[in-house]
């Protein structure tokens, strides 16, 4: 029978009690998402003919010319991935991410379900259309996992996810070459296990929970947290994410649980954003984090160097093909692709542990290391000998990878976790809108059209006036600096205002 009136204060604490010893669940519930996503990362990442597409291009599978691949296929994706990125950035926040981890795996399953079975150049360029959705809607698979766990386990997940595709792409380059080299196997079975691999993350990614929030379109009302965690809704006592990192003792509960329960106060539901509001808030938050020179002058080296790396890894492939080909000699691009990804994980580990002044070196390092990449990419492209070509891209990639982690690191010290994806999706775009623009006049067949080995020597080129660019503007910002030091009244001028 029901005892009508207040539920008692012993009652009230010991509901409280019991609930705030489940207050860990919502960390310990980072475990099964992050899980599955690390299996749908690694599995999609697994595809161990991707270092030998090229060759398999060419090759008497797809009968294709030097020219349609490089030129007339190749491009599609630049111009694919360019149109759907914001597109899907903003789709990626307003379906709440899992949605687009299930268009990515299907958009994988198609591509390489085509690259068994398609003939002709207008199929392998709408192949390469499918791929340029795979490859925009990755936002989804790297900021899915923050909406499905605790903030004090960002930094944790992010490692994880980012090491599981990591580990699938060098495990996949890896078996590629053993498969090819050893065993013998031709490109179409590599390409069938490949078609298994993404099947299989299409599989997992099923099985991902729904986001109940994302970061622009969907958040939980404030009604939703309460003091140190405790609240009251429909009716009961629930846990929010705790505020403290300790339980509250016997005297706190009574004191922050109400007496009545049965009768909680009426809220009014807060209202969803509206569209036109979310990009009034992300063009407001674009003007305040561009406004920052640090953070402009390392999203400029980010956008440039993206551009060129982005062109020299879609066309490396090409270049080892000029200089020696694989239907005279035995290609090892997996083993390549393996070393790189493997060596620059080691550089990425190691940053941790440079110690330097970015804010005032920073550029005189983006430009000495442009440099080195300039003269990689020039090394590559003019020594006719397939090991230097190997090595040189080892180089280059490490540097990249170091740099780019580097660069990483210095935007985000001083953002906030929401505005992380508006300014590396932005970066990234421009990123994109630039390669497609070098694309159109140095690769297209309606631009210019050149040669492999020519292309190569223009992005050796490119890196190089990034260098000098950075170089010019190093030097003018630390003799700037070095005045002011030697100007105390005008630096104490500044510090006072």
């Amino acid at each position: 029978m029901d005892v009508p009136g207040p539920v008692s204060r012993r009652a009230a604490a010991a509901a409280a009690t019991r609930l705030l010893r489940t207050a860990r669940v919502p960390r310990e519930c980072w475990f099964l998402p992050t899980a599955l996503l690390c299996a749908y990362g690694f599995f999609a990442s697994l595809r161990p003919s991707e270092p030998f597409l090229t060759p398999y291009l060419l090759g008497w599978d797809k009968n294709l010319t030097e020219r349609q691949v490089f030129n007339e296929i190749y491009p599609v994706w630049t111009y694919s991935y360019l149109v759907l990125l914001f597109p899907v950035f903003l789709a990626t926040d307003y379906l709440r991410y899992k949605p687009v981890v299930l268009l990515q795996g299907l958009s994988l399953i198609v591509t390489w379900f085509m690259l068994l079975y398609a003939q002709g150049l207008l199929a392998i360029q709408f192949l390469e259309f499918f791929y340029g959705i795979a490859t925009a809607t990755e936002v989804a698979y790297y900021s899915y996992i923050y909406s499905v766990v605790d903030l004090g386990m960002y930094q944790k997940v992010t490692s994880y996810c980012r090491s599981a595709t990591l580990v699938g792409f060098t495990v996949g380059s890896v078996l590629g070459q053993i498969l090819v080299s050893v065993a013998g196997w031709s490109l179409f079975s590599l390409n069938v296990i490949s078609l298994t691999c993404v099947s299989v993350a299409f599989g997992v990614a099923w099985f991902l929970p729904m986001p109940q929030k994302s970061l622009f379109f969907h958040h939980l009302p404030p009604s939703c947290q309460g003091v140190n965690g405790v609240k009251v809704q429909n009716g009961g006592v629930v846990i929010a994410t705790p505020a403290a990192s300790h339980l509250p003792g016997w005297e706190d509960i009574e004191s922050k649980v109400p007496l009545n329960l049965e009768e909680p106060p009426l809220e009014e539901p807060e209202p969803k954003p509206s569209r036109v509001l979310v990009l009034k808030v992300l063009w407001n938050d674009f003007l305040m984090c561009y406004s920052s020179r640090p953070l402009l002058c390392w999203s400029v080296w980010w956008a440039l160097s993206t551009c060129g790396y982005f062109q020299v890894v879609n066309y490396t492939q090409g270049l080892w093909e000029e200089v020696m080909s694989s239907r005279h000699a035995a290609v090892y691009n997996g083993g390549v692709e393996a070393a790189s990804t493997l060596l620059g994980a080691i550089a990425v580990f190691a940053v941790g542990y440079i110690k330097i002044s970015w804010s005032t070196w920073g550029e005189m390092t983006l430009s000495l290391c442009s440099l080195l990449i300039a003269a990689a990419v020039y090394i590559m492209d003019t020594v006719r000998n397939i090991w230097v070509c190997y090595a040189s891209y080892v180089v280059f990639r490490i540097i990249y990878m170091l740099l780019i982690t580097i660069a990483t690191f210095q935007i985000a010290a001083n953002l906030s976790m929401e505005r992380y994806a508006l300014v590396f999706g932005v970066n990234t775009f421009i990123a994109l809108a630039l390669q497609t623009l070098l694309t159109l006049i140095v690769v297209d067949a309606s631009g210019l059209s050149l040669g492999i080995t020519t292309q190569f020597l223009i992005y050796a080129s490119y890196f190089a006036f990034i260098a000098v660019i950075f170089l010019i503007n190093g030097v003018v910002s630390i003799l700037k600096k070095y005045r002011k030091q030697e100007d105390p009244e005008s630096s104490s001028q500044e510090t006072t205002s």
